[in-house]
């Protein structure tokens, strides 16, 4: 049996210096599916060396495809062998990306079959709306043995609205369009920088996609595409992970490659709360500058502030004078790190906020959801946290503890750091080049 991995943090010193971060994690596999529509080979820069990316490239691999680095962050997928429809049921289990691959494979095919999609267990997915919006281009999609088995004798362009907001639904309908007979328009799509990253891409393969209104994307048909060279923005929520960490510790940081369009309204609250942070050509710089102040936060779909960055931002309140209040509208499960930080010595409470048109302000299926579940906490500083042990629930669970143990007294000990290798690349390794007390063991 392998291994399990271990981190282990002894905190309560500043991080110091400058860290480059890489390609975003939400964009770059869903930018190597897209590759496989292409009749050539494509070159993609700016990689992070994540597991999900590896993982991806594994499952294009055993399709028949062919994926090489090209560089020290470059990789070169080309999908001419390409000859099978089917992922092994496994599949499902590495991550969220299963479900994806749908789409591209339809698109080459007429013909898919891929496992239920695993990843964080952070509440609700609504994979029927992106099923709807395939079997609204035409496609046939039904559930045997706990494989998704799709068909489509060609797909044709329609017009598809999304009930909510979903970034990874309307990535699957732009990749399974782009080949379709005709044109699709899709409304209420999402407006994530990583979507028009993702448009940008394949444009330059030849696809004919345009985002009419904000959120409004028109794509017509073309016949085939062909492979391009596209370099991966950066991870907004890499630079929020560091950001935070070097204003908890009282630190001074520099992220080279950080792209403050992307992070307007991190920012925003930034500035209420009295942190540090100046804009640059480099990038971003992000220091502590005296005492933080409780702030509201309210996660809400793009351009608004992430839902990514909650439990991130969570772990920074704990240093403001005050109560914070985070209201989670995204999600309907995405405080599972608040045990873990109360054990730490973090004053948390749930609460309900009162909500007059939930349907209207939850993202998620709010009549499905439970009733009983807490949308919104309090959280009460400055605190002084203390280690302690635990094991890494999800790729941002792993992060906040992290974060957490960089801040605490004592020692931290974190189990399953697998799921933070997901997303964050060398980040140990990284942390130490800043100063921090972190090994891998």
């Amino acid at each position: 049996m392998t291994q399990m991995s271990q981190f282990k943090i002894i905190g309560e010193k500043p991080l110091l210096g400058s860290v480059r971060i890489g390609g975003a994690k939400n964009a770059s596999y869903k930018l190597m599916l897209a590759a496989l529509l292409g009749n050539s080979d494509s070159r993609l820069l700016n990689f992070s060396k994540i597991k999900d990316v590896e993982t991806v490239g594994e499952i294009i691999t055993k399709l028949g495809g062919t994926v090489s680095a090209v560089g020290e962050r470059a990789l070169s997928i080309d999908p001419r062998n390409i000859t099978s429809f089917e992922l092994s049921p496994d599949v499902g289990e590495q991550g969220r990306f299963s479900s994806m691959f749908l789409a591209p494979l339809l698109a080459r095919f007429g013909k898919a079959i891929v496992p239920a999609p695993g990843g964080d267990k952070i509440g609700m997915r609504p994979l029927g709306w992106h099923f709807d919006g395939l079997r609204a281009l035409g496609a046939k999609i039904e559930i045997k043995n706990g494989m998704y088995h799709a068909e489509a004798d060609k797909l044709v362009g329609t017009t598809y609205r999304f009930p909510k907001n979903t970034h990874t639904g309307t990535e699957t309908l732009l990749i399974a369009s782009v080949l379709a007979e005709g044109k699709t328009i899709l409304e209420n799509s999402a407006e994530e920088h990583e979507i028009d990253d993702l448009i940008t891409f394949l444009n330059a393969m030849g696809a004919q996609i345009e985002r009419r209104e904000s959120r409004i994307i028109e794509i017509n048909g073309v016949r085939e595409l062909h492979g391009a060279i596209h370099k991966i923005m950066p991870d907004q929520n890499e630079a929020v992970s560091y950001a935070c960490a070097a204003i908890a510790t009282q630190g001074d940081i520099v992220i080279e490659n950080a792209n403050h369009n992307h992070l307007k309204s991190f920012l925003e609250k930034l500035d209420e709360m009295g942190a540090g942070y100046e804009v640059g050509q480099y990038g971003i710089r992000f220091f502590h500058k005296g005492d933080l102040k409780a702030v509201e936060i309210e996660t809400k779909i793009s351009p608004g502030f992430k839902t990514d960055w909650q439990p991130l931002w969570a772990t920074l309140a704990t240093q403001a004078e005050g109560i914070s209040v985070i209201h989670e509208t995204i999600y309907d499960k995405r405080f599972q790190y608040v045990d873990a930080l109360r054990e730490m010595g973090a004053k948390i409470e749930f609460f309900q906020p009162e909500v007059h048109n939930p349907e209207e302000v939850y993202n998620f299926n709010y009549k499905k959801s439970d009733p009983n579940l807490p949308h919104a906490i309090r959280i009460k500083g400055k605190t002084l946290l203390k280690g302690g042990n635990f094991a890494v629930q999800d790729l941002r669970h792993g992060a906040t503890l992290v974060i957490a143990g960089l801040i605490a007294s004592g020692v931290t000990v974190l189990d399953n750091i697998e799921q933070i290798d997901r997303g964050y690349e060398s980040l140990a390794e990284r942390l130490q080049s800043l100063g921090a007390n972190i090994v891998r063991k």
